[in-house]
Order: C-alpha cells, then structure tokens, then sequence
C-alpha cells in the first residue's frame, strides 16, 4: 500500500504531541513515507539541525516560549535549506506576508489539511529541484575545468570569440596563426586574422551561423598569420559560453578536399535507406534539441506519431518486397504532404514521425488531419494489386515544461494508441491530441471510478513475497500485495489512487476483495501440505468497520482456514489515528486465532506509545531504516536498541527492503527475526519461494 518514495525527514515544532502525530500521520496517508522529529526548545532545534539533513519543517503559530518565528530564523542563521510551513489557527494575510518576508515558504491554516498536502508536495518537489540544481551545478564546474584543460592540450586550433573579438585561443590556435602570447591575440579582431577577400565572407558567414544557430556550420577561407603567410583553412562554428558568458567557438582547420565526403556521410548516417527520410536517430537528437530550445527560448513545437493501422495484416497479403514498396510509396506521400516546414522521419516498420517548431499542437493537428485524409483516400498500386491504408496519429506538444525526447515520444505514441479508443474508430484512422490531464491525473472524481471499473473487469492481480525467517527455521511467510492493471497493462497499487481522506467504501471493498481472493488460494495452497501463513494489510477504514470481523469469520469458516494462518498489518500511522479502533480490531481478530503486525514502525514521535495500546505480535520496522544502516552507524545503533526493546517486549521483529546481502550481517548482530524485500524475491503471482534453502 505504501507508495516507493524517498523518506521525508519532517521537523515539527508543536506544543501538542497528539497533533504532531496527525501531522505525521497525514503525510504519510498521502503517500509520503516520513520520519520525524519534534522540536521541544531551542537548543534542541540547534542541535537537530546540526546532527542531521532535514526536509521539511512545520510550525504551528501558537504563543510559546520558543515561537515559529525564533524557529525561522534559527534556520535564516545556519543558511539552512529547509522548507518552513506555518500552520496558523486561522488565514490572515498580514501574518502570511510578515512570514514570507522572513523566509517562510507559505502559511496553512492548521484546520485545511487538504491544502497542507499540496503545499507539502510543492515545496518538497521545489526542494528537490533546487537539490539537483546545486548537483547540476556542481557537476557543470567540474565539467568545464575538464574541458578547459581539453582546450589547453588540443591539437586543434581553438579560439572563443565575442563581438569579433577573441576572448580565449589555446596553444594550438595561437600556434597556427603564428602568436606567441594569448594577450597579443585578445587585442587582434577576427577580421584582422583574415585576407580581404575572406572578410566579406567571413561576415555574412557569420551573420548566416546568428540566424540559423545550427552549430558545425563550416566555410572555406584564407587565414593570414602574425608574418602575413596565407593559409586555406576550413573554419566551423558553434555556440558555447567562456567565463559564463554566451560567445562562439571557432575551430579553425587546414583545408582540405574530403569535407564533401564527410557531409555526405552525414547525411547517410541521418537517413532510413528504404525510405530515404530521416531515421530514428536522427528524429530523436532533432526532438532532443527542440525540447531544448523551447526550455531555452519559450518556444514551442509539436510532435506527431504516425501509427500505419493493421500493417501487419497488410504485409502478410503484399508480402516483404511488396510492404517496401508500399513504405517506400506512402514515403513519398508523406513527404509531398509534409512540405518544407516539418521534419519527417520513419522510427520503424509500420511508424513515422513528424516534428515542427515553432509549431503548436493544434497546428500540428491540422497538419495531421490533412496527412490522414490524403492517405486515406489515396490508392495504392502494389504488384497490380490495390491497397489502400489509414493512419492513427497521436499529437503531442512540446513546451518548456516538456519532458526528455523518449517520455515525449510515447506521449505521443500514447495519444496515437487512443484512436482506437475513440467511438467508431476501431480500426484506428483518426487523429488525438495529447492532454497531460487526461493522461497523467486522477482526482478523486475519476479514481474511484477508475478502481470501481477494475474490480468488475477483474483486473486486480495478487502478488506475494516471501517473509523470511532469519534464523533459520523453516516458516513459510507471505505478505500479499494488490495490483491493478491499468489501460496498458501497467500495473499500480490501487491505494495510491486513493485521496488521503478516502472515500472508505472503497478502500473497505479493496480489502475485502484482498482478503477473500487470499483465503482462496491460501486454503488451496495448504491443502497440499504447507503450513503457510499470509501478511494482509488493512487500511484505516476497515479499522473503523464494525461488521469486518464477523464477515472475516463467515469467509474463514467457508474456506476451512484457521485463523491463525492470517496475520492482518496495520500502518503504525492509522493505529495512532484510530487507536480505539485498532485496539478493538486487534482484540476481536485476536478471537478468531489470527495475528496482528504494526508496520511502518518507528515513524511515529513516540512509536513505543503504540504497543501499550495496541497487542500486536509482529512489528515490521519501517524501510527508511533498511537503507540508513548501510549509511550509517549511529542508524545501525538505533536499530539494534529498537529490535532489543521490541523483543524484551515479546514482540516478532521483521525489517523490510533487503536488496543486497551487505545489510544481513548487521540485521543477524541486531537478533531482527524476519527479513522481506528483493534480494530474496520480488512479488510474485504464485506462493512458489523455496523455505527449506533457509
């Protein structure tokens, strides 16, 4: 049920531990795994900060002796980048701007719990840019002191200029025009390192190079050197920066007769020889730079997946040279269609691509629009044979906020497969344009229906891991897991489409359709001699449902499975919610011989405060700690205290996440009973996992 997501390390300052908990806890239901820390005075918070990186920070604005406000610019003074939210007891503008204006990122009113969530995932997914930036940007200085030094030692002749004039030149550029010192050149124009006859050349050369932008645009010429000897040199440009600032690289070459060669290699390599329009490669780099130039210079362009409808079908009745002959037709079509302004190219057998810019989808479409009806109504002569064909395309725009060339194409691959969605389009031939909205959201008018939808076209599989007794004892231990196969296939945990705040029919119908499919194949599975037993967890709402456990029995009683064969896992964040309600479930599932595990322990501000309420035999400690301990040795510590408490407590310890052997010997010194993850099996559809290796 839980979301894989980075851990969120949440600071709270609040007076009320029982309000920081629903703070923790709300996070959490909306899909962050967090892990938190309550700040209980200044020194603490100092010391905090201090000792470890932080996320997130919290304030409730309430009248205390250490205020949000000394809060914020503790975290002002240590130049700390941590997220501040102000939970208010009520909206006030004054009090939202003062905040700002110290360093705040927004103010919540605490009560608007749904906008907090939002806010939260805005500031953590800027957090996270700036994050990378600072990675970028780091990687971006080391990247220009390496080529710095590939400047200096190049045995090409290289120089930056700017405004005409030189601003950088190697050894190997000053070499071949004859100067000995850089501070001589920097004073020199290029035009001065040219004949006469070149610098006309030179200048509308260069005028062409400012409004083409395409780098490697190269020109014969006659350069004169520092003792007025004469050289034919070839000379490439290309945009690039020096010290930060935007400038051009020339490259300046001996002249020589094979350049038409190489332009003509160029342009084989950029080509699909059957077709003689550009291929794959060549479509993607062109894409690659377009979804650049629109983040560079706002402008953008569209995209156009041409899907050939039934060509499979098609080639079996024409045949291999028959289908070529066909592509290389409806090739000719396209190009006649297409005209100068777009870029065609084929990506594969029975698909071609169109890429325009500056262009935006709408125009695209009608471009599209006009290709598909041309090759509809056009017939093919293939062999003396008549074929006729139709296209799907699917249009996609490319704006600054664009993703990399491969996610772009299957948008508009993705809209491309729509066609056939659309009413009276079966067979494909029509044209969708792309919408992130529909695509890419599901709020909770549409998730509901979405889950609701699958459960009657029984697309809810099972999948079960292996929960591993670390001793050695030969128990057989599942952990059942749902998945729901969206419209490709694709599968994705049904509770992620859940809203944070329900709706709780729903989630009470996901686990009830878990835990009877489970019974089902767990009592088969039995019958043939295994004495398994299977982890099911429940969500808050079946928590709070007062006619589960009689149901639970009736289903048991139907299958002629114990009770004890079940263990029901409860989040460690809604037993703290609806403590009541977990501890009247533990106690009435108890009665029925199953058993009961808290998961995602330790998460919680005081998490020990659980157990004294809630009779759990299994506590299954949170993942965030699977992946500090092989970071760190104070993490490894906690663990080791944590598993030791637990134990002294009568408790069952299972750690989730195990993806590599390094992490076995600590859990084995930490005495951790279980262990759970992909280094000993990913989930899978059948309960096949060899115990007796153990």
């Amino acid at each position: 049920m839980q979301k894989k997501n980075a851990t969120v390390h949440l600071l709270i300052l609040d007076p009320s531990q029982n309000d920081a908990e629903s703070l923790v806890s709300l996070l959490r239901n909306s899909g962050k795994a967090t892990r938190a820390h309550r700040i209980t005075s200044e020194e603490d918070l100092e010391e905090t900060l201090k000792a470890g990186n932080w996320d997130l920070f919290l304030a409730r604005d309430l009248d205390e002796e250490f205020s949000a406000d000394d809060a914020l610019a503790m975290i002002r003074r240590m130049d700390k980048d941590i997220p501040f939210i102000l939970l208010t007891e009520q909206a006030s503008r004054e009090r939202t701007v003062a905040m700002m204006k110290a360093g705040a990122q927004d103010t919540v009113p605490f009560e608007y719990t749904d906008l907090l969530v939002l806010v939260v995932n805005r500031e953590l997914a800027a957090l996270e840019e700036r994050r990378r930036r600072r990675v970028l940007e780091s990687h971006l200085r080391e990247a220009e002191q390496r080529c710095q030094l590939l400047l200096e030692s190049s045995k090409d002749a290289i120089a930056y200029i700017n405004d005409g004039m030189h601003i950088y030149a190697n050894q190997s550029y000053m070499e071949f025009l004859g100067y000995d010192d850089i501070d001589d050149l920097i004073c020199i124009p290029v035009l001065d390192t040219l004949t006469p006859e070149s610098q006309d050349k030179y200048k509308g050369f260069m005028k062409s190079f400012a409004e083409k932008a395409e780098d490697g645009m190269t020109m014969n010429c006659t350069a004169r050197r520092s003792d007025d000897h004469e050289l034919n040199v070839t000379m490439s440009v290309s945009a690039a920066t020096y010290d930060g600032e935007t400038c051009t690289q020339i490259v300046l070459q001996p002249e020589h007769s094979d350049a038409e060669l190489e332009e003509k290699l160029r342009q084989i390599s950029s080509q699909d020889l059957l077709t003689g329009l550009y291929n794959r490669q060549y479509l993607m780099d062109a894409l690659a730079e377009a979804i650049s130039n629109a983040g560079k210079n706002n402008e953008t362009g569209a995209l156009a997946y041409i899907a050939l409808d039934n060509f499979m079908s098609m080639k079996s009745q024409v045949g291999i040279s028959g289908a070529d002959l066909l592509l290389g037709d409806l090739a000719n079509l396209l190009k006649e269609q297409a005209g100068d302004d777009l870029a065609l190219a084929r990506l594969s057998d029975d698909a071609f691509s169109l890429l325009c810019q500056p262009c935006d989808e709408k125009t695209m479409a009608d471009h599209a629009e006009r290709i598909r009806k041309a090759v509809e109504d056009h017939l093919f002569d293939i062999n003396g044979r008549t074929v006729q064909l139709t296209l799907s395309i699917g249009v996609a725009a490319i704006t600054e906020n664009s993703p990399k060339a491969e996610e772009l194409m299957a948008r508009a691959h993705t809209a491309s497969a729509e066609v056939r969605k659309l009413e009276g389009h079966a067979q494909g031939n029509g044209v969708v344009l792309y919408n992130p909205a529909d695509f890419e959201t599901l709020d909770e008018s549409n998730s509901v229906e979405a889950i609701q939808k699958a459960l009657e076209e029984n697309r809810f599989r099972l999948l079960f891991q292996p929960i591993i007794n670390l001793r050695g004892e030969g128990e057989e231990h599942y952990e059942a897991f749902v998945r729901m196969l969206e419209k490709d296939d694709k599968e994705v945990s049904p509770y992620d489409f859940l809203p944070p705040t329900g709706p709780s029919d729903t989630a009470i119908k996901i686990d009830r359709w878990v835990i009877l499919q489970t019974i089902k194949q767990l009592s088969s599975h039995r019958s043939r001699g295994h004495d398994t037993r299977l982890f099911l967890n429940v969500t808050a709402e079946t928590l709070q449902d007062k006619t589960f456990t009689p149901w639970l029995s009736v289903a048991l009683k139907a299958a002629r499975l114990p009770g004890e064969s079940l263990i029901f896992q409860i989040r460690e964040g809604d037993a703290n919610n609806y403590m009541k309600q977990a501890r009247d479930f533990t106690k009435a599932v108890h009665e029925l011989h199953c058993k009961v595990s808290i998961s995602q322990f330790g998460c919680a501000l005081n998490p020990f405060n659980t157990l004294k309420h809630i009779d759990t035999d299994y506590v299954k400690i949170d993942g965030s700690f699977t992946e500090e301990i092989q970071k760190s040795d104070k993490a490894k510590e906690q663990v080791k205290e944590m598993v030791k408490s637990l134990q002294n407590n009568g408790k069952l310890t299972i750690i989730p996440l195990v993806e590599n052997a390094g992490v076995l010997a600590t859990l084995w010194q930490a005495g951790v009973n279980y262990i759970q993850g992909y280094y000993l099996q990913a989930p899978v559809p059948e309960m096949n996992y060899d115990f007796g290796d153990n």
